[in-house]
Parts: structure tokens; C-alpha cells; sequence
């Protein structure tokens, strides 16, 4: 049996007893000491023994302290009470534990005292109800974040989505909390909105999780970063291509209302760079890099400094082997244009997959069809494995409801791929992963539409980052 002993005088330190007496704990026996004798009806006498008196005399204080405690916790409302009471049990016990409730903001220089401040406490707990702050536990694990619960709010991104296809890496969730009960998670469990989830993680992993989820329509590029950045590399963008680039880029900059950055390597052209200038403004920069050194490094280090959340490159570079393997080591969106119109876009084209990256993508996909007024139509090849299909169909149905976005379904006998091209105008979504960056003649005889995608070459496309 270990042996703690409370000194306690006031509220506080009488409802502190009172939580005590209710504890599970059997292998306790708590002394406590009090000015005034209060009584607790739920208080076991073989595990709680009481004592009236003044701590702060030496003498009534040593007699108790004969016995040997493991820790002392003291809870008074005087502080010159408290430091008596602190300096009587130093005189006889040099390293006992001492924890104590701080109310004045009093300083320690004890190893073995441990100041808990109330005031901290309270203004801790009251942020917990403050709308979009995380709830971080604060008392179990090391106490920094690495335990967090967050309330999905009804248009999040996380809403409606198979627990299954939420990419979790370097964090959990652990439980859901629905209707004031406890659900233990699993791979088919979908989250509905009001949902509490309980998440275990790094913190600062746990931090981007958090405003993913409170992410609601209209911010993208947000939450993969705050600016549009167009990247035009002269060696490989033909010249003649280079304006109608530009002039794109600024309408999908002012439909986003994002800050866009103009990134210009391997200058070469002086008429199309004074083209390039005159459109710098508040919200276009335009940057020249003349020394086009170690392009990749730079280009990664851009993506940190501007805070990039979407690229836009035209369709030459991203064929560009080495320029792919750039992009989607960034791990942000990228927009390819292609040689049509853009600004007469009416539709946005997804063409089913047996895996579920598009479920994973889909608050994107939403966030950028609302932002520019895009039709969703989502293309079931009939003729491959449909369970996972139909949950995705059935996740952007929920999706569609809730965010009063109409989409179509085609369920179709003939190839995706053969039936978009004979579309006059479109733009095609995809989910950005490895087998993208593959060399495009090993894709020649592949049946994966995503590896595929350079079949629609011809069209506007938007690759979308899967992991969180």
C-alpha cells in the first residue's frame, strides 16, 4: 500500500477529496489534513484516515510526518499557509514529493515540488469550447498534442468518407464518438457529420489533420498552400504557346483568388518576358530565375517559399519525364493546360478506378468544381470490378447532397478513355500517385486509366495529391 497525504483547506481542496474518494484505486491509503473537519460519506475508512488540525505547526505536522509518504499534495487557499506548510515538511523530508496548487503564480526552484497553476488550468479548459481551436489532452501521454478530438463540422471533407480510404500516416483515429456513444472504428465505418473523433498522432501531424478536417468549399488551393504558381521552363514550353499559358493562368488566378506567381527558368525570349511583366500587379509576381541551376531543387524549394498549393504547367512539360518526377515530389495539385479553351469549361470528368483514391480526393474535387463552376461527371467501366466503385459513387452522392452539386453517373460498356474523346470539352481529375511518374512507353499496354491518362492529352487536366 502506498501512502499519500493530502493537506487540504477550502473548496477546491474539499472537492479534490471528494473526486478522490471516488477513485477506483485500492492500493492507496490516503492521510488527510484538514483545518476544518468535513465529512465524505463515499470514503472507505480502511483507505482514508483524517485529521483536523493547522499544518502550519511545525509540531502537529512532524508527528504525522513519521510515517513514510511517497507524495504530498496540497490544496489551500492561503498562500502564506501553503509556504509554512511547504517549509515545515522540507525541514524534515528533504526530496518528498510535494505537488501543489498554485493560485498566485508562486515560483519554484525545488526539483521535487511541482507548481500545478489554476489559473492555467481554467483558461486551458475554457479554450476547449472556443469554435475551431483542437481539444488537446493535456493530462494523459506527454501532454503536447499528441492526443486531440475534433468535432467534423456538416460540410467537411472528412464527412461521408470511408474510414478505409482516409490516408493515415503518422496518426490514427482511434474512436468516433456519435450521439454521445462510443464506436470503435473500422475500415467500412463512413463519418457522418457531428461525429467527435479521437486522434492519436505527432502533434504537428496532428495540426494539419485538424484544419483538414474543419476545411469547408471554397479555399482551395487551401489546405495545400496559399498561392497558384505557373511554371514555364523556354526550353521546353514552345514559344508560340507561352501568352494564351500566361493569360490562362491569370483567369484561373482570378476565378481562385489566389495570389499568383509567375516562374520563368531558361529565359530565352526577350519579347515574350516583357509580355510576362506586364502583368505584375499586387496579387501576379513574376519571377525570373536566369542561372536555371539545379532545377528540381529549386523548383521543391519554390513550392516551400511561396506556400504553393497548386501548379499549373503546360501539357510539354508535364510530358517531361524528369519534370513529372518534380511535380509530384511537391505532393500539391497540379494543373496541366492543354492547347482549348479554358474559360468555356463547363464539365469535370472522372473516370472510375478499382482502387478509391477518387474517394480520397473527393473534398478537392468538390472545392474546385463549386469554386469554378464545374458539372461533376463520374464514368463506371462496367466491365471491371464494381465493389469498390459503387462505394465511391455512393460517398460522392452523400457529397453531392450536401453541398447541392449536381452530378451525373454513366455507367458504360465501352472504355472511359474512347468515350471522353470524342467530347468537345472537358477537364479530367485524377489522383496524383506513383504510377503516374512511370516512364510513358511502359504504359503502352496497361488497362489502368490513371496510367493511361496521357491518352487525353489533348484535354485540361487536374492531378490531385492522395495523401493528407
Amino acid at each position: 500500500m502506498k501512502k499519500i497525504l493530502i493537506i487540504s483547506d477550502g473548496v477546491i481542496g474539499q472537492h479534490f477529496i471528494q473526486r478522490v474518494t471516488e477513485t477506483y484505486t485500492t492500493d492507496n491509503i490516503y492521510y488527510i489534513v484538514q483545518m476544518k473537519a468535513n465529512t465524505f460519506e463515499d470514503a472507505n475508512p480502511a483507505r482514508f484516515k483524517f485529521y483536523e488540525f493547522d499544518p502550519t505547526s511545525f509540531y502537529k505536522l512532524s508527528n504525522l510526518l513519521k510515517m513514510e509518504f511517497i507524495q504530498v499534495i496540497i490544496a489551500m487557499d492561503n498562500q502564506a499557509d501553503v509556504e509554512n506548510t511547504i517549509k515545515n515538511i522540507r525541514t524534515i523530508k528533504k526530496q518528498l514529493r510535494i505537488i501543489v496548487l498554485n493560485q498566485w503564480n508562486m515560483l519554484n526552484h525545488d526539483a521535487n515540488i511541482a507548481l500545478v497553476n489554476s489559473n492555467e488550468i481554467l483558461a486551458s479548459r475554457l479554450l476547449d469550447y472556443l469554435p475551431n481551436v483542437p481539444v488537446i489532452a493535456q493530462n494523459v501521454g506527454i501532454g503536447e498534442g499528441e492526443i486531440m478530438e475534433v468535432l467534423v463540422p456538416f460540410g467537411s471533407s472528412f464527412v461521408y468518407r470511408h474510414m478505409g480510404v482516409i490516408e493515415q500516416k503518422n496518426w490514427r483515429i482511434v474512436a468516433i464518438y456519435r450521439n454521445r456513444k462510443l464506436i470503435m472504428p473500422s475500415r467500412r465505418r463512413m463519418i457522418q457529420p457531428n461525429d467527435l473523433l479521437l486522434l492519436v498522432g505527432e502533434p504537428a501531424v496532428l495540426k494539419s489533420v485538424y484544419r483538414a478536417i474543419k476545411q469547408e468549399l471554397g479555399q482551395f488551393p487551401e489546405p495545400f498552400g496559399s498561392t497558384i504558381l505557373l511554371f514555364i521552363d523556354m526550353n521546353i514550353v514552345p514559344k508560340e504557346n507561352i501568352k494564351t499559358l500566361v493569360r490562362r493562368a491569370i483567369y484561373i488566378h482570378t476565378q481562385l483568388k489566389h495570389k499568383l506567381i509567375i516562374k520563368i527558368v531558361n529565359p530565352s525570349n526577350i519579347e515574350l518576358l516583357q509580355y510576362v511583366k506586364d502583368y505584375r500587379s499586387m496579387d501576379v509576381s513574376i519571377e525570373i530565375d536566369y542561372e536555371s541551376i539545379n532545377l528540381k531543387e529549386n523548383f521543391l524549394n519554390d513550392i516551400k517559399a511561396y506556400h504553393t498549393g497548386l501548379v499549373i504547367v503546360d501539357r510539354e512539360m508535364f510530358a517531361d519525364y524528369y519534370v513529372r518526377k518534380a511535380l509530384y515530389e511537391a505532393h500539391v495539385p497540379v494543373l496541366k493546360l492543354s492547347n482549348r479553351d479554358f474559360s468555356t469549361l463547363k464539365d469535370a470528368s472522372l473516370i472510375l478506378s478499382d482502387n478509391r483514391d477518387l474517394e480520397k480526393i473527393s473534398a478537392t474535387i468538390f472545392d474546385i468544381s463549386e469554386q469554378m463552376g464545374f458539372n461533376l461527371e463520374l464514368y463506371n467501366y462496367l466491365h471491371e470490378h464494381q465493389e469498390d466503385k459503387e462505394q465511391v459513387i455512393e460517398h460522392y452522392n452523400n457529397l453531392a447532397t450536401i453541398f447541392s452539386k449536381s452530378i451525373k453517373v454513366f455507367n458504360e460498356n465501352e472504355n472511359p478513355i474512347k468515350i471522353l474523346k470524342q467530347k468537345e470539352n472537358f477537364i479530367q481529375i485524377l489522383p496524383f500517385t506513383s504510377k503516374l511518374t512511370k516512364r510513358r512507353i511502359s504504359s503502352i499496354f496497361s488497362t489502368d486509366s490513371e496510367r493511361l491518362y496521357f491518352k487525353l492529352d489533348d484535354y485540361h487536366q487536374i492531378f490531385i495529391p492522395v495523401q493528407l
